[in-house]
């Protein structure tokens, strides 16, 4: 078994967050941006977003971190019809330190289970972060 692979926990006070996000009845786009706590092997909340574009998410966050985002966005559909997809983004620039990397990584699909998220997208640079790369990533569920 390799010693490398942390799996974190996910910090109770974050999960209950997350529940009430994915409830939520607002119409704008909002953010949580979470971190690894290393020191406590916990995914904890970073900061949370009200009505916030892609491109002001992306400026958000850091450029040689990890992050994980959860990212609650008002999407129009070619037919007109509008949803709110929960989408989780985890962004994991080249050049970030490799057992911060594998922390990230080993501790991603826990979170996703945890916040019961469908919509899992990765980003290797934040500029990817665009709302056209979200709209074609987002085309493809119906």
């Amino acid at each position: 078994m390799s010693d490398s692979l942390v799996v974190c926990e996910v910090d109770p006070e974050l999960q209950e967050k997350l529940r009430k996000f994915r409830f939520r009845k607002e119409t704008d786009n909002a953010a949580i941006i979470m971190k690894v706590d290393r020191d406590r092997q916990m995914v904890v909340l970073e900061e949370e977003f009200q009505n916030i574009s892609p491109e002001e998410l992306k400026m958000e966050l850091p450029e040689r971190q990890p992050r994980f985002v959860v990212y609650s966005y008002k999407y129009v559909h070619a037919d007109g019809r509008v949803s709110y997809p929960l989408c989780f983004i985890f962004s994991s620039p080249v050049g970030c330190k490799p057992e911060q990397q594998m922390m990230y990584a080993g501790s991603k699909n826990r979170l996703v289970q945890t916040a019961e998220l469908t919509k899992v997208f990765e980003i290797r640079t934040t500029d990817d972060l665009t709302e056209a790369w979200l709209k074609e990533k987002l085309s493809f569920f119906r």
